[in-house]
């Protein structure tokens, strides 16, 4: 993925939570991009579990900058993340894409 003059943005969000936590961590993340699927903007998101067991991450593509700002203010997301917050702490971080090497 890698256009210059394209609006797609992506997130890389880490979520840290206690190992013990980590499996219902990763229930809710998939229940939230579950319904992020539906969103306008949406592009992808692929779901990473940490072999520490302390992490969870999430990697999606949005097509804007104001779709992903769209989408954490939708009703549906915010309840799916109130799991979450009671699970882990999480940095959200928005880039724009990057070469791409398979």
């Amino acid at each position: 993925m890698s256009d210059a003059d394209s609006d797609t943005v992506v997130l890389i969000n880490v979520y840290k939570c206690e190992p013990a936590r980590q499996d219902a961590l990763m229930e809710a993340l998939t229940v939230m991009v579950g319904r992020q699927r539906g969103l306008e903007g949406f592009v992808s998101a692929t779901l990473h579990r940490g072999v520490n067991g302390k992490v969870c991450a999430v990697h999606g593509v949005w097509a804007s900058r104001e779709a992903w700002k769209a989408m954490t203010r939708h009703p549906a997301i915010i309840e799916a993340m109130s799991p979450i917050m009671g699970i882990a702490t999480f940095e959200p971080n928005l880039y724009e894409p990057g070469e791409t090497f398979d």
